[in-house]
């Protein structure tokens, strides 16, 4: 199997999850739609083109490696709104406030954020499409638009070095990649690495390998439409393991 590896890490990520009232907590490892929304930055594909979203929706499974999840850090958020008016597009944040300051309202949440936390992702092709690995590939190491963790305040702090390898999935999420901060023991003590990494993965429990301990699960970060925001449920499977 051929797979395309990337690492991700930042001061700060936020990977969405269901958020009811003013809570905007933030999951431990990239989501589903949050890495499909990276790639799709990087490919340069507009919020709007739905259909070239549903092809990278329908062609790519994820799974990811969690070094560190890194530490929570929560914000108390103001921010103003106009009142919502499908008559009216806006093409910028100044413009929606400026042409509708005299019906802005403010919006109170508390929002919570990931710092320091380093992961490794795997794509691969589940059918076949136009869409490949090495055009992936190649968006990553020169995207369209600037990708983020999760949110535009959360910017990467290291190139995402991606790379094709065939292997398995193991093997490819175990891909060792150039130290952050000048030397791997640099990386460990500063970003907090431990012994303990957490796989996680679409597909088949079997599919990282035979291993005791494989837990499975629901998760509601399948990307359905952005209008309205409506996310779908799948399957995940989890395991911890001791790595040297």
């Amino acid at each position: 199997m051929q797979y395309l590896v990337f690492r991700l890490y930042g001061p700060m990520a936020s990977w969405g999850e269901a958020a009811v009232g003013g809570d905007r907590p933030s999951a431990l490892t990239p989501t589903r739609s949050a890495v499909l929304g990276l790639l799709g930055a990087a490919l340069g594909i507009k919020r709007e083109d739905t259909s070239r979203l549903e092809m990278l929706r329908t062609s790519l499974g994820v799974a990811i490696k969690a070094y560190s999840c890194g530490g929570l850090t929560r914000d108390y958020h103001t921010a103003q709104v106009p009142s919502q008016d499908r008559k009216r597009s806006f093409h910028t944040r100044k413009d929606e406030l400026s042409i509708a300051k005299e019906k802005l309202n403010t919006v109170l949440s508390s929002r919570d954020y990931r710092s320091d936390g380093y992961w490794v992702v795997a794509v691969w092709q589940q059918q076949d499409s136009e869409l490949t690995l090495d055009a992936l590939n190649r968006a990553l190491a020169s995207p369209v638009f600037i990708p983020y963790l999760g949110r535009k305040a959360c910017p990467l702090a290291a190139p995402t070095a991606p790379l094709l390898v065939e292997s398995d999935l193991k093997s490819a999420l175990d891909q060792r990649f150039p130290p952050i901060l000048g030397s791997y023991e640099q990386d460990r003590r500063w970003l907090g690495l431990g012994s303990m990494v957490t796989y996680l993965w679409q597909g088949q429990a079997e599919d990282l390998g035979s291993f005791d301990g494989v837990q499975s699960c629901q998760v509601w970060d399948e990307p359905i439409s952005r209008m309205p925001w409506q996310f779908g449920s799948r399957q995940e499977h989890q395991l911890t393991l001791v790595e040297e």
